[in-house]
């Protein structure tokens, strides 16, 4: 599990069949004490994040494969909760 902030939402024109309907954000990671870590990740969202929220993401990539029933699924991070401060 890692700690990241949403920076946004990802606009695309072609779409691997498993992630249609599917919102992705832009996250940023996070170390234990808020600062960022490298470059940010396309996570798969189902819980309602948005832009400045603190989220707890996971690259439990099975996980999110069998949360999007499609086992070819070329996605990795997806959201497992929003962080309430």
């Amino acid at each position: 599990m890692q700690l990241a902030i949403v920076q946004g939402r990802a606009t695309t024109t072609v779409r691997h069949a498993s992630l249609g309907g599917v919102k992705l954000l832009v996250c940023g990671l996070l170390d234990s004490k808020g600062v960022p870590l490298g470059d940010p990740v396309l996570a798969v969202d189902r819980l309602g994040a948005g832009a400045g929220d603190k989220v707890l993401l996971t690259s439990d990539g099975l996980g999110l494969r069998e949360l999007l029933n499609d086992p070819t699924s070329p996605a990795r991070w997806w959201t497992m909760g929003i962080v309430d401060v």
